[in-house]
């Protein structure tokens, strides 16, 4: 993707003084960054609230990502909203989960409009109460002609149930004579996940101090660089965000022995 270098800047204006649009070269960008979005209940409970207000606040952070990402000319932010796993939390947090995914989609869309940003969903939507369903559903057609930034959001989203569901529908399409066994390879199961047609992410941002996957993209996030932050993500911020680029970029990239930027 292309960038505005004005409006790049504008973005950047009055840094903390320990990084800068300066110390990233514009050249060598992650083509797509993923964010496990980590440290919301704990960033609550810090400030003695219940851990719901953690998530709302997380929204804040979002925002500022989707928007920073657009400003920088990401191709794919895709970021983990919601496991298969949370569904065990309790009934109060994961209701308000629900609500807030939907309300924040309301109140987000006009700016997904207004930067081009393309809405994918990552995850089985069919378990989400309709409203939400329905909101989600609402948004992948209202930005299905756009152009600019793919925004991937992971909701009910679990990686091995993504990999036995790729498996499935390889099995499928063997059974029903349409892929032949023998041809069965990386890019046959690759193209039956939820990513299928999305570039593997190069950039993988952890908040909170977590140094787990916790089930996330374990095919997609072969070969991807690891950034772990004990930022909580409600204080994750654009700044935050330039210091997770810059530290992918310093690395020697290896795949297989192979060294690349």
């Amino acid at each position: 993707m292309r960038y505005d270098a004005d409006a790049l800047a504008r973005h950047f204006a009055d840094g903390p003084g320990d990084i800068s649009l300066a110390d990233v070269d514009m050249a060598r960008l992650p083509s797509h960054i993923s964010i496990i979005m980590d440290g919301n209940g704990r960033w609550a409970e810090a400030r003695g609230m219940e851990r719901p207000y953690g998530h709302m606040a997380g929204v804040d952070s979002l925002r500022e990502t989707i928007t920073t990402c657009v400003r920088l000319g990401i191709d794919v932010l895709s970021a983990y909203a919601f496991s298969t796993e949370n569904w065990k939390r309790p009934q109060r947090e994961v209701d308000m989960l629900m609500h807030l995914f939907a309300t924040t989609l309301v109140n987000e869309l006009p700016l997904f409009v207004q930067e081009n940003v393309r809405l994918v969903f990552l995850g089985d939507l069919e378990a989400l109460p309709r409203e939400t369903r329905e909101v989600f559903e609402e948004g992948l057609a209202k930005t299905a002609s756009h152009t600019g930034m793919v925004l991937a959001l992971a909701v009910n989203y679990g990686s091995r149930a993504e990999i036995a569901r790729a498996c499935r529908l390889v099995a499928a399409d063997v059974a029903a004579g349409v892929l032949d066994p023998g041809s069965v390879d990386e890019s046959a199961v690759a193209g039956r996940l939820y990513t299928a047609g999305l570039p593997d992410p190069e950039l993988l941002i952890r908040t909170s101090g977590e140094l787990r996957l916790s089930n996330f993209l374990l095919w997609q996030l072969a070969y991807a660089e690891f950034y772990v932050t004990p930022v909580l993500w409600p204080d994750f911020d654009r700044w935050e965000l330039l210091r997770a680029i810059a530290s992918f970029q310093g690395r020697e990239r290896r795949f297989g022995g192979v060294v690349r930027g």
